[in-house]
Order: structure tokens, then C-alpha cells, then sequence
């Protein structure tokens, strides 16, 4: 998410504490013994500098990776050249003259937004085709997850809640598979659930709607969160006029959480 934009502006020389020049050789060396300085047993959790030991070694493993391997850290000399102003190659016309190489688009998209270039960024984001364009087969996964994250809070904010809400759901999902957000999980979760409970019931259909919150009960989220979309479930089916199936679900709303609030209606409609 957007604390971790920093990461993509790291300059991995200066965390390996090697030049530009320097040979693979220089860079596994100087890895070994940074690693070593900064591994808990000798800096403890948290480094010298008040940095979690866990997210020091992290960037410190980025640069490693990066830098010693020779494809990638061409590339990262460029697109750090660009974020820094420290060569001339520009990075962002350097991925707009591929338009049909779909690794150079999601490069692209994730360039605009750390730019703040937001609008643009969603253009091309819609022109790759939105939802289905596979970003995390293009970009690294952390990288892929700190996008799809910011597209969703800019897609909140132009009121195109159930393209925000895919994106929220896929990133708990694969958060929940592997944790990446760890601290920032519940800022995200949060996003999701008010997002759901303010936004999303009144910008899709009725069925899309319950179709959305199928998938959010899959995400294994707690008794009494399940127990509310559960309800706004029965209501939506209630006003669609499946009282039968309506009743079925307020049922197990309220097998989840017997003192969910606001149910008198339900009750009386549904014979509950």
C-alpha cells in the first residue's frame, strides 16, 4: 500500500553499500555482511536505526535479488535513473512505446501511480481491460499488491465501488494465502468492510449484490461480520421475493451471531 512506495525508490546500492560498478562478487559479499549486521540475534527486532530487523532484511533480499541478476538490474538502472533525475533515460516514454507488451503496461500503470498521475493511470488501466488484465502476472507481487490496492482507493473515489471491491477482495484473498500487508491488513480489511456497508449495496443490482457478498463469505472473516452480510443477503432477497431462501439465510445470520441488531423486520417478515 501506499507506506510501502518507498520501497519501489530504494536504491539498492546504497543498502548493499556498493557503487554502481560494482561486480556480482561485491554485491554477495556485501550481502553477506549486511545481512549478518542486521540478522535478530546480533540487531535484535528493531536496528539501530528504530527499523523492524523483518522489513530491513526484506529490502535488503529486494536489492540482493535485483542486482544480481543481470536482466533485472538493467532494468532497475534505468527506472531508478528516472525516479531520481540521476541518468536521462525516460522511463515512462520507454514503457508507453511498448503499448502492445502487456509487462511494459502494468509497469506503466504502477509508474503513474507512484507519480500521482492517477487519471492516467486508469486510462491505460481500462484500455488493458480493467479487471481483466492480469497484473499479477506481470509485476512483482509486492509491487502488484501496493497497485491494486491504490487503483482501488482511486476507483473509491470515483464512485466505481464494485471494480474497488474485486480489487479489495482479491488482495485478501492472496493476503490471506501469503501474508505481505501483515501491519496494514486490517487498513485494508476496513477499506473492504465500509466499502460494503456504505458504498456498494446502491451501485449494483440486487443480484450482482449478493453475488459480491457470496464472494466476501469466502474470505473467512469473523462470526459477527458474516452475520451482518448475511442479513443485508435475506433483505436483498426479501425485496427480489425469495422469502424461502431469505429465510434460510437470516437463519444462519443469526446462528452466527444470535444478538445481530436490526432484525425485527426480518423476524416479522419471514416468520423468524
Amino acid at each position: 500500500m501506499r507506506k510501502n512506495w518507498v520501497s519501489a525508490l530504494d536504491n539498492y546500492y546504497s543498502l548493499l553499500g556498493v557503487n554502481h560498478t560494482a561486480s556480482f562478487q561485491d554485491i554477495k559479499k556485501a550481502f553477506r555482511e549486511k545481512a549478518k549486521q542486521i540478522h535478530p540475534d546480533i540487531a535484535g527486532t528493531v536496528t539501530a536505526q528504530g527499523i523492524l530487523a523483518e522489513d530491513e532484511m526484506r529490502r535488503l533480499l529486494n536489492a540482493y535479488e535485483v542486482l544480481s541478476d543481470q536482466n533485472r538490474r538493467s532494468e532497475y538502472d534505468q527506472a531508478y535513473g528516472r525516479f531520481v533525475g540521476t541518468y536521462r533515460f525516460d522511463y515512462r516514454t520507454f514503457l508507453r512505446e511498448q503499448p502492445e507488451d502487456g509487462a511494459s503496461q502494468a509497469k506503466l500503470i504502477f509508474f503513474e501511480l507512484l507519480h500521482l498521475e492517477y487519471e492516467e493511470a486508469l486510462k491505460i488501466w481500462e484500455a488493458r481491460g480493467g479487471l481483466d488484465f492480469p497484473l499479477e502476472q506481470y509485476l512483482e507481487r509486492e509491487d502488484w499488491m501496493d497497485c491494486a490496492f491504490i487503483l482501488a482507493e482511486e476507483l473509491d473515489k470515483r464512485q466505481r465501488y464494485y471494480e474497488a471491491f474485486m480489487l479489495l477482495v482479491t488482495l485478501v484473498r492472496e493476503e490471506r494465502r501469503r501474508p505481505y500487508f501483515r501491519h496494514f491488513m486490517p487498513d485494508v480489511e476496513t477499506f473492504l468492510k465500509e466499502l460494503v456497508r456504505l458504498r456498494l449495496k446502491t451501485a449494483v443490482d440486487a443480484e450482482t449484490y449478493l453475488e459480491c457478498m457470496e464472494i466476501l463469505m469466502e474470505l473467512r472473516f469473523p462470526p459477527k461480520d458474516e452475520a451482518r452480510w448475511l442479513r443485508s443477503m435475506a433483505e436483498t432477497l426479501v425485496h427480489m421475493g425469495d422469502l424461502q431462501t431469505a429465510q434460510g439465510i437470516f437463519r444462519e445470520a443469526l446462528r452466527r451471531d444470535p444478538a445481530l441488531s436490526n432484525v425485527m423486520q426480518l423476524r416479522r417478515k419471514l416468520n423468524v
